[in-house]
């Protein structure tokens, strides 16, 4: 019995109560809430149900909590249900009942934890976005790892997923770039405000090297060729890293397209005749403080060039002429106003804002020795995504990037994630797995199967708590679902591996010597056998490996 089939048991059992004794079951909550006590002693699960809603159905919680408790009582896979405080309802399973988990996990395989709650949606998530003027900093490479968690986790649960990379191929920071190339391969200084480090000497002396000529180019000439040029070798390098990472994209959308495509130009129109846009100091202003936003913002300067925004308005509709129905930005630490100003606009062109969410980012930090990393080799002042992985390996850093909220700056300790022992949270889950491989090798040295088990056997308290965590894992990925939170998914495994290891130090799986299998072998192999699948089933969401051997 699962958290969720206990808690539709609860709901039934309650609208039952309730109706026996003349009391509208109307007041009770679609889903009844079901808990792990923090005290195990209390029991395996509890729910204030009868609290919830014992007086909007004309009786004392803690009488209603007595009735549940002994309807419940007397029903199959119910051990005990016991009323505690005001009319807090402790439950105990029969471990029949509780076995019944595994044998969920085993006939449902990589499929455990999956639903069909998003089945018809179709999501646009774009993430890392990172502009092709250098190489993917920190905090592109937190939302590489976080973004492509996310994605895994609305697809497992039915959603139709687009993984889309927004190529900032347009504005001024592409012209900084280009100079900054063409300064590089003429051994000038860097320009005011433009691009240093190691790549930008790499990506010019590879230009020349393809065009020997490039430097005696006219000006205008020269500078479109290291700009094109040097675009397009960076974003091969932006994607050649993302993929060493784990991370590919279904659509690469190039800003550049809505300009040359005229979409840009026909939102503005659209926007000026809805009467959106006005006026002000030479400028067109979108009214966006009208639809929640803090101010109005700049649409068209008042030199005629359109400010980033229009270019964000345009994209916003192209996602939506997609047939999107949900559109997630995944942006950095200084992006706060984007919020608003994206709901804003699609409220201007009569959408609902509820189509766009924007998750922000916070900041990464690189900590050895209790010292601050600051220098890249080759990008001069950022750390990118390819000196992390350098420094900690790949899913190190998927797993240190996606197990804090995003909403909280991180530090990643070097030596921490380099470490092999339980200090390292990936260490620890992984090698859980890698254990858990291990035995299922050796159960087939010694002929010991984990077919028909009998999990009335699995009674002890270690068991019940594997069992108990293994039976969270679907609820927990619904919740980093339906919150946008993968870290909730990376703290469950390691809840899982703490579970794992303390029942393995406290419960014989394997005979030993000359014992024959026994049922109750079996029953523990199976067990097993669940809780490594459901390691794996979580690591594949965060993109992290499961190994079989460490």
């Amino acid at each position: 019995m699962t958290p969720a089939d206990l808690a539709d048991l609860l709901r039934a059992t309650a609208a039952k109560v309730l109706v026996e004794r003349g009391l509208d079951p109307a007041v009770l909550p679609d889903a009844v809430s079901v808990e792990r006590p923090r005290n195990p002693e209390h029991g395996d699960y509890a729910t204030n149900v009868a609290m919830q809603v014992g007086k909007r159905a004309g009786t004392n919680p803690r009488e209603l909590a007595a009735w549940l408790a002994t309807a419940l009582a007397a029903t199959d896979g119910i051990d005990s249900a016991d009323v505690a405080g005001p009319g807090f309802l402790n439950i105990r399973l029969a471990a029949s009942a509780q076995g019944a988990i595994v044998a969920q996990v085993l006939a449902a395989g990589q499929g455990y934890g999956t639903s069909e709650a998003l089945t018809g949606t179709r999501i646009n998530l774009e993430f890392v976005s990172a502009n092709p003027t250098g190489p993917v900093h920190l905090g592109g490479t937190r939302w590489a790892s976080v973004g492509d968690a996310l994605g895994r986790i609305l697809a497992a649960q039915g959603a139709d997923v687009t993984r889309e990379y927004y190529f900032n191929d347009h504005g001024a920071q592409i012209d900084r770039f280009a100079k900054s190339l063409v300064a590089a391969a003429s051994g000038a200084p860097t320009p005011e405000n433009g691009y240093a480090g190691a790549y930008i000497t790499e990506i010019a002396d590879k230009i020349v090297a393809g065009r020997p000529d490039a430097l005696t180019l006219p000006e205008a000439e020269r500078l479109e060729l290291f700009r094109a040029e040097g675009v397009e070798l960076m974003f091969a390098q932006i994607r050649a890293s993302l993929h060493e990472f784990g991370t590919d994209f279904d659509v690469y959308f190039n800003e550049s397209s809505l300009f040359e495509s005229g979409a840009v130009e026909q939102a503005v129109t659209t926007l000026k005749d809805s009467g959106d846009l006005y006026q002000k100091d030479g400028a067109w202003w979108i009214a966006s403080s009208e639809y929640g936003d803090d101010q109005d913002r700049v649409v068209i300067k008042s030199d005629g060039n359109a400010a980033y925004i229009a270019g964000d308005i345009a994209y916003f509709q192209n996602k939506r002429a997609r047939g999107f129905d949900l559109c997630i930005y995944m942006l950095g630490a200084d992006h706060h106003g984007y919020i608003g100003r994206l709901k804003a606009a699609a409220a201007a062109f009569g959408d609902d804002p509820a189509t766009v969410e924007v998750l922000i980012g916070q900041m990464v930090n690189l900590v050895k020795d209790g010292v601050a990393v600051k220098m890249s080799k080759r990008a001069g002042t950022v750390v990118t995504l390819d000196d992390l992985v350098e420094a900690i390996g790949v899913d190190a850093a998927r797993y240190a990037l996606v197990r804090s909220s995003v909403n909280s700056s991180i530090d990643i300790d070097l030596n921490q994630w380099t470490s092999e022992n339980n200090e390292n949270p990936v260490y620890y889950v992984q090698y859980a797995h890698a254990r858990l491989s291990s035995l299922a090798r050796n159960a087939v040295d010694l002929g010991v199967s984990a077919a028909n088990p009998d999990f009335g056997l699995l009674a002890t308290e270690h068991e019940g708590e594997l069992i108990r965590t293994i039976g969270e894992y679907p609820r927990v990925v619904a919740s980093a679902a339906s919150l946008r939170e993968p870290h909730r998914v990376a703290r469950y495994l390691e809840e899982l591996a703490g579970a794992y290891h303390r029942f393995y130090g406290a419960c014989q799986v394997l005979p030993k010597g000359d014992e024959e299998p026994t049922p109750l072998h079996t029953a523990r192999l199976a067990l097993c056998e669940a809780s490594r699948q459901v390691l794996a089933n979580g690591l594949g969401l965060l993109g992290v490996n499961a190994p079989e051997r460490m």
